[in-house]
């Protein structure tokens, strides 16, 4: 108790001598959480407390609170320097979760209006007429007419705002759970202001005609192990009969392709030669052929691997993040980008010695939607599978190929080669498709001959092409209530809850996991977990004297050590487990040891990845970089 005690002490001593500046008040009830506040329209800054106005501040800025007399509230961007100046209290908004929205790709759901009151949205979500009722209010709304009486204050952008390429704040300031009329799954009626972080439109022609002509890049990921090699010539021939067919025609300019073999573990088996190889990188060809020769030159192993399942994820994360997508040197991004995988076999789970990494499909589809990468999967139920793992990995590929609230998962069922053939030709055509509709052209497939599905992907892909290229901005500077559901179509996500993360606090999180999981492994038998949380406490204590390593030392939960994020519309194992739980079940303990290393292994990749990472005020330290964190990939 003495050295806990002393830890603590010590704890506190390095935190508030680590810095000369003013530090923010801490939430009530807590201990690591700053007072974070949001200036309303027209707030004014002063020198003092009734002092002179010394400038004028950005509608919702975010700032951190250092003193407060009731009435003035001294305030600054930041937590490692001096407050700026003070506001008046009626200026600013209570933040208390640092939670923000983040609008979903439209397609396949109407665009969804912000109302003034909580009542104004309830009164929408349960009108018998909601369709029409909210077909005229949308057109009302963007024709500019309002009639004033059911309290529309704007509605969603027409065009896809990727939050992660361009960060806009739209701080959720107050939220309701309820149950939508509908179907009664769970909502989130949520108060919501918004601050669009950027405020200059991306260049436009005189003509109002996007400037950049909208292309696709095609990544086929392949499995090219023993089993493999007649889908691999099939392939081939897809891809060769598909640049026949638009060689010569804008079409062909705009369609690019690249490919990635898999295997297995080489360290197992090293016959096997690789586990990963990039055949041929996506780059704006004007002639096909070494695309086609390189997946034709794509020689299946010689050597088993060890177990049916094949790593097929470390394809996968490697034509997400090996592939140039972005064009370094030519400065001009792949507008939609797809991945299709072909396979006969299960990924690799990431508990499998075998597997390349702890990274598993949940963090890999958030990393690829987040990159506007769709995964599109080919899974050949050959008989080989049987039924057992056919079903585990539809399981796994079916969460993998999910983008923009759809799967896209194209099981082959006996593994026909035929039926795979023309799956992919249907495939790879619906997306030469996407180019023709953006052109104004004909399309080769019609709607029912791509598919629902398919013709959904093209619209989802062409409003966030259209988003950045006109650079799009959620609604400015204005304060309303929506669901997070669309409220026509329950089931369709419309505003996605993020935790607006420092970097600090990420490593934080980092760093807590990997002391989780070294401490879980040790805690093999029931003594050894019921000293777990003892073990924890200590980590705890230790990381805590690092100034930049915000944990509540007090904890009664896991999760709870992370104060930030036990006030979320968000829960988890990790952050409701107690000691009495941990020591419960070995099994239970082996699956969150398992999540928290999945989890780990994406939040290293973030850290390390510059362009996760946004300033939010001039002059922002490295730890005070801010990223829009989705929820299901918190602790």
């Amino acid at each position: 108790m003495i050295l806990r005690a002393f830890s603590l002490l010590v704890a506190a001593v390095a935190f508030w001598g680590s810095s000369l500046a003013a530090q923010p008040l801490l939430v009530e009830g807590t201990q690591t959480v700053f007072q974070r506040v949001l200036t309303r329209p027209a707030a004014t800054l002063h020198g003092a407390a009734d002092g002179p106005v010394v400038d004028q501040i950005p509608a919702f800025q975010p700032f951190y609170v250092f003193a407060d007399t009731g009435a003035w509230k001294q305030i600054g961007p930041s937590v490692s320097r001096d407050p700026t100046g003070w506001v008046k209290t009626e200026d600013v908004v209570e933040w208390k979760q640092n939670i923000v929205g983040a609008f979903t790709n439209g397609a396949g759901r109407e665009r969804q209006l912000m109302f003034s009151s909580e009542e104004d949205l309830r009164w929408l979500l349960n009108h018998e007429a909601l369709p029409q009722i909210q077909e005229r209010l949308l057109a009302e709304a963007t024709a500019g007419i309002s009639q004033g009486d059911r309290g529309v204050v704007s509605v969603e952008p027409e065009e896809y705002v990727n939050i992660r390429e361009d960060l806009y704040v739209m701080p959720i300031l107050d939220f309701v759970e309820d149950l939508h009329p509908l179907n009664y799954e769970d909502i989130l009626l949520m108060e919501v202001a918004s601050v669009p972080l950027q405020t200059q439109n991306k260049v436009q022609d005189t003509t109002g005609q996007d400037t950049a002509a909208f292309d696709v890049g095609i990544v086929f990921v392949l499995d090219t192990t023993q089993s493999m090699e007649t889908y691999i010539a099939r392939t081939q021939k897809v891809l060769k009969n598909t640049v026949e067919r638009i060689a010569g025609t804008e079409i062909g300019k705009l369609v690019n392709f690249g490919a990635i073999g898999f295997r297995d573990n080489t360290d197992a088996v090293p016959a096997l030669e690789y586990r990963t190889r990039v055949l041929a990188d996506i780059k704006r060809r004007d002639d096909q052929s070494e695309v086609i020769a390189a997946i034709g030159n794509a020689r299946v192993a010689t050597a088993n691997s060890p177990g049916f399942n094949e790593d097929s994820l470390a394809g996968v994360e490697d034509a997400i993040d090996r592939i140039d997508w972005q064009q370094e040197g030519a400065g001009d991004p792949i507008d939609a980008r797809y991945i299709i995988l072909v396979t006969d076999a299960g990924p690799k789970d990431p508990r499998d010695p075998n597997a390349r990494s702890p990274i598993g499909v949940q963090e890999l589809q958030a990393d690829a939607e987040g990159k506007n990468i769709v995964t599109m999967t080919l899974h050949l139920k050959t008989p080989t599978g049987g039924e057992a793992n056919h079903a585990y990995a539809e399981s796994q590929y079916r969460a993998l190929s999910t983008f923009a609230g759809r799967q896209y998962y194209f099981p082959i069922e006996g593994g026909s080669e035929e039926a795979f053939e023309g799956v992919a030709t249907r495939l790879v055509t619906a997306i030469t498709d996407h180019v023709r509709i953006a052109r104004g052209e004909d399309t080769f497939l019609s709607a029912d001959e791509a598919g629902e599905d398919l013709v959904a992907l093209g619209r989802a892909m062409r409003l966030a092409y259209l988003g950045t290229q006109r650079g799009t901005q959620a609604p400015d500077v204005i304060r309303g209530w929506i669901s997070d559901k669309a409220v026509e179509a329950p089931q369709s996500l419309a505003v996605e809850p993020r935790l607006l993360i420092t970097k600090n606090e990420m490593a934080t999180m980092a760093e807590l996991l990997d002391n989780l999981i070294r401490l879980g492994e040790q805690s093999q038998g029931g003594d050894d977990a019921l000293n777990f949380f003892t073990q924890v406490r200590g980590v705890i204590a230790d990381m805590a004297t690092n100034p930049d390593r915000r944990l509540n030392t007090e904890a009664e939960t896991l999760g709870g050590a992370l104060e930030y994020l036990e006030q979320l519309p968000y829960r988890s194992q990790l952050l409701q487990m107690t000691e009495d739980r941990w020591a419960q079940s070995a099994m239970l303990r082996r699956s969150i040891i398992d999540g928290m290393r999945q989890k780990l292994t994406q939040y290293r990749k973030w850290l390390f990845d510059p362009q996760v990472w946004t300033a939010l005020h001039e002059g922002a330290t490295d730890g005070e970089l801010v990223f829009a964190m989705p929820f299901d990939v918190l602790p």
